[in-house]
C-alpha cells in the first residue's frame, strides 16, 4: 500500500554534507581580521609610496616603514611589495591624501576590532597627518 522510499533520507545527506564542509580550511575570526588589518596596511603603504615619490619628505619615509614593519608582522615576516613608482597618471596630492586618509581610517577600524594597539596607532597618526594636509585645501575649495 505505500510506496518504498527511494531516496537518501534528509539526515543523512546533511551528514555527508557536513562532512564535506569540514574538509575544508576554515579561519577564525583573529586570523580573517588579521587578513583585513595587513590588506588594508597594505594599500596605505602603496599610497604612502605614492606620495613619498611625488612628494618626498622624512615623515613619509618614517611612515613607509613603520607600515612595512607592521606588514610584515601580520605576514608572519613576509616583506610586503612595494610601489617602485607612481601610477603613469599621477594624481593630484590632495586625491593620494585623501585616498590614503580614507584607507587609515579603514584600517583603524580593523585594528580596533582586533585589539591591536600598535596597528591603530600607527592607523590613527597617519589619519592626523593626512588630514593636516587635506583641511587647508577643503576650506579654500568652500
Amino acid at each position: 500500500m505505500y510506496e518504498p522510499i527511494r531516496t537518501p533520507s534528509v539526515h543523512s545527506t546533511r551528514t555527508a554534507l557536513a562532512d564535506t564542509a569540514s574538509d575544508f580550511p576554515h579561519r577564525s575570526r583573529e586570523e580573517e581580521l588579521d587578513i583585513q588589518l595587513a590588506v588594508h596596511l597594505a594599500a596605505l603603504l602603496t599610497a604612502t609610496d605614492e606620495l613619498r615619490a611625488l612628494a618626498p619628505s622624512a615623515d613619509l619615509d618614517t611612515a613607509a616603514e613603520r607600515l612595512a614593519g607592521e606588514v610584515s608582522r601580520l605576514h608572519r615576516g613576509r616583506t610586503p611589495v612595494r610601489a617602485s613608482a607612481p601610477a603613469a597618471a599621477a594624481p593630484d596630492l590632495t586625491v593620494l591624501h585623501q585616498r590614503a586618509h580614507a584607507l587609515a581610517g579603514r584600517a583603524l577600524v580593523v585594528a580596533a576590532s582586533r585589539a591591536d594597539t600598535a596597528a591603530a596607532i600607527l592607523a590613527a597618526e597617519r589619519m592626523d597627518a593626512h588630514a593636516e594636509v587635506i583641511e587647508p585645501h577643503a576650506l579654500a575649495s568652500h
